[in-house]
């Protein structure tokens, strides 16, 4: 979506890579950052309620594409570990960390593949957004079944956040579709303007 209307203001090459990068970095600091207020004002199982990470990583994949939704989706845990472990308390774990960087790059990466029907309509986010979300999940369920003897994390305790995390799912799979119909307004009422 963010590429179509790149395009359409006939920017260079240079040019776009500039603003996919700065849309990107901004994405991830506020990856870092959502997950740090909810904490605050909720604590951990706040965390896992509202699962604040993913709102950021959808959006990224929504109007960013595939590919720079999977770095997007990739980079946002790990640099929440390097910024939250130099300030002594790491998030998420180190063990839980593998497993997010799976399961957001999937989540970006199948939103990411809407984009271009995102673009044409908007209403596209939220079958994008909804299978993200169920694949994401199934990845992480999957890749704790497949590594549950090798680490602290069992299928059932998985499966018990993964329900908790229902609510932020339905939460996000409203104002993700929301947020990129707006941004897709915008991005169209500039193109008419140019």
């Amino acid at each position: 979506m963010f590429e179509n209307a790149l395009s359409a203001k006939n920017l260079s090459y240079g040019t776009k890579i500039t603003y996919k990068s700065l849309i990107s970095a901004g994405l991830i600091a506020l990856a870092v950052v959502l997950p740090q207020l909810v904490h605050l004002a909720l604590g951990q199982p706040g965390g896992v309620m509202w699962l604040p990470m993913y709102l950021p990583v959808l959006i990224g994949g929504c109007i960013l594409g595939e590919k720079w939704g999977f770095a997007v989706g990739a980079l946002s845990p790990l640099v929440s570990f390097l910024v939250t472990s130099a300030m002594g308390a790491p998030m998420p774990m180190a063990a839980r960390l593998p497993f997010m960087i799976a399961e957001l790059a999937v989540f970006a990466v199948v939103s990411g593949l809407f984009t271009n029907k995102i673009s044409a309509n908007a209403i596209w986010a939220l079958p994008a957004v909804i299978l993200a979300q169920v694949c994401g999940r199934a990845a992480f369920l999957g890749l704790i079944a497949v590594t549950q003897s090798m680490t602290d994390f069992t299928v059932p305790m998985i499966w018990g956040q993964i329900k908790t995390g229902f609510v932020g799912l339905g939460l996000q799979a409203i104002l993700v579709p929301a947020i990129v119909f707006g941004l897709r307004a915008l991005m169209m009422k500039d193109k008419n303007n140019d």
